[in-house]
């Protein structure tokens, strides 16, 4: 079965963040405007089989799911914005749908970078500290034990996913 046009521009777009963050540890404003504004686009034309209403649904969802981790440390905000601007091409239950891909591959990726790293036995001392204290400490936890890796990737594999089931 052929990709549609809206999986075809998940999937480029997606990959380009992924990669542009594994380069530089950032996700470009104008990579996220840019895709909103085709998400946005495609939905206005009918093109995407997502109405403008579920595009901009799918914005807000995705910008609510990822903004939390930004606010205490654990994302940038262009992951924010990422996760944001495929939400215009996904709508609001590919988007959902998303978010949990994501953090499963988020998740698996973090146990490689903490076995590449040789921080693994820290990285699940420091995750239970956080499970047991309820996210209050998650400041110190975070100086403490800096594990932090691009998450375009793991968004990227979300979207991707998303989008081709």
């Amino acid at each position: 079965m052929p990709i549609t046009i809206v999986q075809a521009v998940v999937i480029a777009a997606a990959t380009a963040a992924a990669v542009i963050d594994l380069r530089t540890r950032r996700v470009p404003n104008v990579l996220t405007l840019s895709i909103a504004l085709i998400g946005l686009g495609l939905a206005m034309g009918g093109v995407s089989g997502v109405g403008l209403a579920a595009s901009a649904a799918g914005c807000l969802i995705g910008f609510a799911l990822l903004l939390p981790g930004f606010l205490i440390g654990a994302t940038g905000g262009g992951d924010v914005k990422l996760l944001a601007a495929l939400g215009t091409l996904l709508g609001p239950a590919a988007t959902l749908r998303a978010f949990v891909a994501t953090a499963i591959a988020g998740g698996l990726i973090a146990i490689c970078v903490a076995l590449r790293r040789g921080g693994f036995m820290s990285m699940v001392a420091g995750t239970s500290a956080l499970v047991m204290s309820a996210g209050s400490n998650i400041t110190e936890l975070r100086e403490a034990h800096d594990h932090r890796f691009a998450y375009a990737p793991a968004i990227a594999i979300g979207a991707i996913v998303a989008a081709l089931i």
